[in-house]
């Protein structure tokens, strides 16, 4: 059985999420200087995680983010940052660039409600949640992959080189309540693969929805049904481990240690909470 360990970030500020306008895929606005200095701290916050692959968004705010998080790791020299377009942000046809409150009133014009409806030229949600599937059924392949990999070096030699052989690091612990942590090896537990995703907001909403309802994601006891449904802070941290049976790997095992963590903002600046919508 694989086991790995899966961080997923939402990208630092812009001056766009400041003024609460929709950028989507087609606004590819920088971090601002506050988005910066929120990128350094969760690079500080994550800097002792030893991980083995490191995936964002191809999106410019999304790639700043991840290489700053690297840049702050101890263990980031050798790793490679790989753009993926799956991670792209929900896209909003007409209505990116505009704010947010355009978006709603397209809404209720239409006589529906965010985040269900889609702007012209926009992404359906069961697109976006597509996209998300696919990316993560990628990581799961990649993970038994990188277990056999493991399990061949440890048949060729006495002593292992892998990559997973240092205990991983779990900050988020000191800030959420999870007893399965340590239930089953938890912290402890050798993964035989541990990934960094640097994403977007409505993209991340809708993973993790895909993990509660379709694979049955187990969650922290202490989590509301509010905080399930908002969308993350920027460079909110969620971390989760996934176990996989080898013989079927598209009925992964989730557990969710923490969700949208962000105690690392907290001095960082007063801007850092998410709109409720977006």
């Amino acid at each position: 059985m694989a086991c790995f360990g899966l961080t997923v970030v939402r990208h630092a500020e812009t001056r766009y999420n400041k003024d609460k306008i929709l950028q989507g895929q087609g606004v590819d606005e920088p971090l601002s200087d506050i988005g910066f200095r929120q990128a350094d701290a969760a690079g500080v916050f994550l800097s002792n995680v030893k991980f083995t692959h490191v995936f964002s968004s191809d999106l410019l705010r999304a790639k700043q983010t991840a290489a700053t998080i690297i840049g702050k790791n101890k263990f980031g020299k050798d790793l490679e940052i790989k753009y993926d377009a799956r991670l792209r942000e929900r896209k909003y046809g007409v209505a990116e660039g505009r704010p947010l409150t355009d978006l709603k009133a397209m809404a209720k014009a239409a006589g529906e409600q965010c985040p269900s409806f889609t702007p012209s030229g926009g992404e359906t949600l069961n697109e976006v949640r597509e996209r998300a599937r696919d990316f993560f059924e990628f990581l799961c392949q990649l993970a038994v992959e990188a277990g056999q990999k493991e399990q061949e070096m440890h048949s060729a030699a006495s002593n292992s080189l892998g990559t997973s052989e240092v205990k991983l690091v779990f900050p988020w612990t000191n800030h959420c309540s999870e007893p399965e942590l340590n239930s089953n090896g938890g912290a402890s537990k050798l993964l035989d693969a541990n990934i960094l995703v640097v994403s977007h907001g409505a993209y991340m909403r809708n993973w993790i929805g895909y993990f509660v309802s379709d694979l049955k994601c187990t969650l922290p006891t202490t989590l509301t049904k509010s905080q399930l449904s908002s969308v993350s802070p920027n460079t909110g941290v969620s971390h989760f481990i996934i176990k996989l049976d080898n013989e079927n790997i598209l009925r992964p095992e989730i557990n969710c240690v923490c969700l949208n963590q962000d105690s690392h903002l907290v001095g960082v600046s007063a801007e850092c909470v998410a709109p409720k919508m977006f």
